[in-house]
């Protein structure tokens, strides 16, 4: 079942986003079940808004990928997550082939 990730990370900021970013390279290496990403950051820190295939593969991702990337980084914290099954879902800018 297709999850949403919601992602809060207190005190990340943009430089510090895109030095994982280039270390975990999600988008020159897609992580397997990964289908949307949106990352946004103020002056509270990281938002992040994901859709993956399941939870499986979302946990799969952090514990191979996105976690080593971040100690590599350096960043002491860890994030607030909340999992929930996808309900419904429309992008209207996506027109499937």
């Amino acid at each position: 079942m297709a999850i949403a990730m919601f992602m809060h990370w207190d005190g990340v900021t943009a430089d510090q986003f895109d030095q994982v970013r280039k270390v975990v390279n999600w988008e020159g290496d897609p992580a397997a079940g990964g289908k949307l990403h949106i990352a946004a950051v103020d002056e509270r820190g990281l938002h992040v808004t994901d859709l993956w295939d399941s939870a499986e593969a979302f946990q799969t991702f952090v514990a191979t990928r996105l976690m080593p990337g971040v100690k590599q980084v350096g960043i002491p914290s860890e994030p607030k997550v909340d999992i929930v099954p996808v309900h419904a879902l429309f992008t209207p800018a996506y027109k499937p082939a």
